[in-house]
């Protein structure tokens, strides 16, 4: 298939992913929100509760992170500050790991990291909200609460992964030819 025609088939590819994002937005607008709990976690200032992450916004983004021992999930938290003020102007963010609070602002000093941390150690809301594997491990992911009169409901979440929508690299690389090939996120990167 010569360049041409391969671009106008990825054109038709592109707006059927746009169809479907459609119908997802129109079942996730759809779904009964899910009450949750007001977890306490803990950051450098001692416990917070999850109601008090909101701030001044109805909306809270919490970024499930699985810590300083995942380069994926720090190549993912390394583009939250790009996008930090666009997503705040709408809605509160926060990350969420297993990490100490010290180890947290370290670890986000040393990568330039400006959105606000807070542990989930000695909780229960990263299973509660389905991101510890049965094995116990943790997963990455995202989700979104909203605070109401009725108490704190989650209204959305997804998870991260390989090529997800989350993390802009992983397309960039798809246009490469061979994708991401056998390419992996690291902590650092050898400088040509």
């Amino acid at each position: 298939m010569n360049y041409s025609d391969s671009r106008a088939r990825m054109q038709d590819l592109r707006r059927r992913i746009e169809e479907t994002r459609r119908e997802m937005h129109a079942l996730r607008d759809s779904a009964e929100p899910e009450s949750v709990v007001d977890y306490t976690f803990s950051n450098l200032d001692g416990p917070i509760r999850l109601s008090d992450l909101f701030g001044r916004r109805k909306e809270l983004f919490v970024i499930h992170n699985m810590g300083t021992s995942c380069p994926a999930c720090t190549m993912w938290a390394d583009g939250y500050n790009g996008v930090y003020d666009h997503l705040t102007s709408r809605a509160a963010l926060v990350v969420s790991s297993p990490d100490a609070p010290e180890v947290q602002r370290q670890f986000a000093s040393s990568r330039g990291w400006r959105f606000p941390m807070v542990s989930h150690a000695g909780t229960k809301f990263a299973e509660d909200m389905g991101y510890r594997s049965a094995r116990g491990g943790w997963m990455p992911g995202v989700s979104v609460f909203r605070r109401g009169e009725g108490g704190l409901l989650r209204v959305g979440d997804t998870a991260f992964g390989p090529g997800d929508d989350f993390c802009s690299v992983w397309h960039f690389l798809d246009l490469l030819p061979g994708g991401a090939a056998d390419w992996h996120p690291r902590f650092a990167y050898p400088k040509d």
